[in-house]
């Protein structure tokens, strides 16, 4: 889809291809399509007059972007693999994963660079610490604009002699192409290996998915899309419609929705309930993933307006898994998460502790470091109801143990989400009482309202879910704001139990 794309935005060189908004919603132009492809030539031109060549690794400190996706087009044409590196990570995690991934050569945009060096007070305001890039073990070159004390620029202009042609790929499908780091730590980061086969293939099955839901055709179908990640972006520029990167204020973003009127937008669960928090009104369809969505958030999105509401489950290993529409999420009445059907290609069986495995082309090779293995071990419970859906029971690690009985929380938290909750988890806390309690856990539900809700009412609307609970009703019951963590902003778990632990000592 990447050659396709390469040939999509050169056919096209007047039409815009990423979009931005003002403060007040409405689109900005922040690239065409002859733009991008022009910034992936002189990439592409620059990193070959560098030297690296077909399988050379180049880490990639570029936030989402035009200049992002230009990078990602240009290590595509090389044969090169591009090494994702987080910002957020924190040094000690960085320089893990760069021992780990050796790169030949560190991309890195202005803002990357200056909260690392001279700006490094106001990053740590963003959560954001990063190593001097510039000490790293390996030569860094800025993508884009120059700050102060950056490393030097990406060579723009340089020869092209020897270039390979765009869509003349120097390297097999089996080549990899991305690393992308998930998990580990400082002394063991790990991280996932895609080939350009399976790159391609979960990209495909994006632009099936979007196709199977309904997509209308001809113009229709290069409607604008909002959205900022590359599963998002490839495939709507490749079918020609321009993609918009989500306003960061919740106010601006809603703006943005109502001047823009996508016909598809991809937004974080997080993200989603900021929008609506600030009265946004959707249209064409919505889709939400990288963090549980529970099915009333989804009717949420769709009495705000959307069309339909899908949720998809994906992982880094294998991107997308499988959907499901509000409708039918609604209508699921058994214990646990609903996330729907595997997609085209994905298959899907629990194994003998009833961990979820995966497999199918869009599956990652390996882990750096690692043999290859067909099966994604996704660390999900999960079971297949009647009509061959996955239906998620927990995270494997996150099992609570209360009175020698083993309490998956992802298998009871959707039945929380009654109206007027925002966001709801089950966590274990030590249930103290003495050495005959040793590894004995209360269980606690940390509620989050929705602004503006009653409590009396909300926990009367709770009480009919908690007792169907039976055995794994919560012994406590707290009404707080529920952490979150990382990029994707999934809860917290570890610290919803210490603010749990906290507020019942208190209460004692």
């Amino acid at each position: 889809m990447l050659d396709r794309l390469d040939d999509a935005l050169r056919r096209r060189p007047d039409r815009p291809a990423v979009l931005t908004s003002t403060r007040g919603g409405a689109p900005r132009v922040r690239a065409t399509c002859g733009e991008l492809a022009g910034l992936a030539d002189g990439y592409a031109a620059a990193l070959h007059a560098r030297g690296l060549r077909a399988g050379d690794t180049v880490g990639v400190a570029v936030r989402p972007g035009p200049r992002a996706l230009a990078v990602l087009l240009a290590l595509w044409r090389l044969g090169l693999r591009g090494a994702v590196l987080d910002p957020g990570a924190g040094p000690d995690v960085l320089r893990a994963r760069l021992a780990l991934a050796r790169p030949s050569l560190v991309l890195a945009d202005a803002a990357a660079q200056a909260a690392a060096g001279w700006a490094r007070p106001l990053a740590r305001r963003a959560a954001l610490a990063l190593p001097d890039l510039g000490a790293l073990g390996c030569p860094v070159a800025t993508v884009g604009p120059r700050l102060p004390w950056c490393a030097p620029a990406l060579e723009r202009g340089a020869r092209r002699a020897g270039l390979p042609a765009a869509g003349a790929a120097p390297v097999g499908d089996d080549a990899d192409a991305v690393v992308v780091f998930t998990s580990g730590t400082t002394s063991q980061p790990r991280a996932v290996v895609h080939t350009r086969a399976s790159l391609a293939a979960g990209m495909e099955s994006v632009e099936t998915l979007f196709s199977g839901a309904g997509r209308a055709a001809g113009e229709a179908s290069r409607r604008p899309v909002l959205g900022g990640t590359f599963f998002v972006l490839v495939p709507a520029l490749t079918r020609g419609a321009p993609v918009a990167l989500p306003a960061r204020s919740a106010r601006v973003l809603a703006r943005q929705l109502h001047r823009l009127r996508p016909a598809d937008t991809y937004l974080t669960p997080p993200r989603l309930r900021e929008a609506l928090g600030a009265g946004a009104r959707f249209h064409g369809r919505v889709w939400t993933g990288s963090a549980p969505a529970s099915a009333e958030l989804l009717s949420r999105v769709r009495e705000a307006g959307a069309a339909q509401a899908w949720g998809v489950y994906a992982l880094t290993e294998l991107f997308p898994a499988a959907a499901v529409e509000a409708r039918e999420k609604a209508a699921f009445e058994g214990p646990g998460d609903l996330v729907g059907a595997p997609l085209p290609g994905v298959r899907a069986e629990p194994d003998a502790d009833g961990q979820l495995l995966l497999s199918g082309p869009s599956a990652r090779h390996r882990y750096l470091g690692e043999e290859p293995d067909p099966w994604v071990r996704t660390g999900d419970r999960a079971r297949l109801d009647a009509a061959g859906r996955i239906v998620l029971e927990g995270r494997t690690k996150d099992m609570v143990l209360r009175r020698a009985e083993n309490i998956y929380p992802g298998l009871y938290e959707p039945s929380l989400h009654v109206p007027g909750v925002e966001l709801a988890v089950l966590v274990g806390v030590p249930a103290g009482g003495g050495p005959e309690a040793a590894g004995d856990e209360r269980l606690v539900a940390v509620v989050q309202p929705r602004r503006g809700t009653d409590l009396p009412r909300l926990r009367a609307a709770l009480s009919g879910p908690l007792h169907r609970m039976g055995t794994a009703r919560p012994d406590a019951v707290l009404f707080a704001r529920v952490p979150l963590a990382g990029r994707s902003r999934k809860p917290d778990r570890t610290a919803a139990a210490a603010l749990a632990a906290a507020r019942l000592e208190g209460s004692r």
